[in-house]
């Protein structure tokens, strides 16, 4: 795995300004799998916020949707979006083929090379694995199972890694049905690893499809629902 670190960009959007990584230039600037409106609180940064020294900056995530991301992001591929590793998944979450049609995405060229969109996928992905997981995280949030504590954002992240049924089979199971990918990475190390953030941003979505749109000549990556 690749090991890589994020210059942080601070970009004017509508009313606000905005922490955001990855990229060179406010072109090329996303918002992470959000639009402006109805902006959770940790996205807003003022303009004379000290963190900011040329427009770059190190910080320690929050343990919210967006320091939860991009842990993720961080284990999967050393956050790189142009990364595809030897079994064919692809870019900064490492996402299946089978996975992004799910979510509406049939281009893989062009997710590949489409950051706003792979971030538009995450949270898409993350909606759709949530409803499906509704009653499980109803039933056994709080509750250890195989000797890890099970939280929201750990179910969330076991999901992204193995899927949402193997996830309720190792639930159901009491632990005793597990997964491990092809690196040998389990549902229960995931679990333990991405367990206590605060994922409630992300809302369960039956049909969640990711997009990008474009608002005041900047970018926004978002899930649409689809009623």
């Amino acid at each position: 795995m690749r090991r890589s670190f994020a210059k942080i960009i601070a970009v004017p959007v509508l009313t606000g300004i905005f922490l955001l990584s990855g990229f060179s230039n406010k072109e090329e600037a996303i918002i992470a799998s959000v639009t402006t409106k109805n902006l959770p609180e940790y996205y807003n940064v003022k303009s004379n916020d000290s963190l900011f020294v040329n427009e770059i900056v190190f910080p320690v995530l929050p343990k919210n949707y967006l320091g939860f991301k991009e842990a993720v992001a961080f284990k999967e591929s050393g956050s790189d979006y142009s990364i595809i590793n030897q079994f064919g998944y692809l870019g900064k979450y490492q996402f299946g083929r089978g996975t992004l049609r799910l979510i509406g995405i049939y281009d893989t060229k062009d997710f590949l090379n489409n950051p706003k969109l792979q971030e538009a996928a995450f949270y898409a992905n993350a909606s759709r694995n949530k409803w499906i997981l509704r009653r499980d995280l109803k039933w056994y949030v709080g509750r250890t199972i195989g000797g890890v504590k099970v939280t929201e954002s750990g179910v969330l992240a076991a999901a992204h890694l193995a899927g949402p049924g193997s996830v309720k089979k190792f639930l159901r199971s009491g632990g005793e049905d597990g997964f491990s990918d092809a690196f040998g990475t389990s549902i229960k190390y995931y679990l333990n690893k991405f367990k206590g953030y605060d994922t409630s941003f992300v809302k369960p979505n039956r049909k969640a499809k990711a997009t990008v749109t474009k608002l005041n000549n900047y970018f926004s990556a978002t899930a649409l629902s689809e009623k």
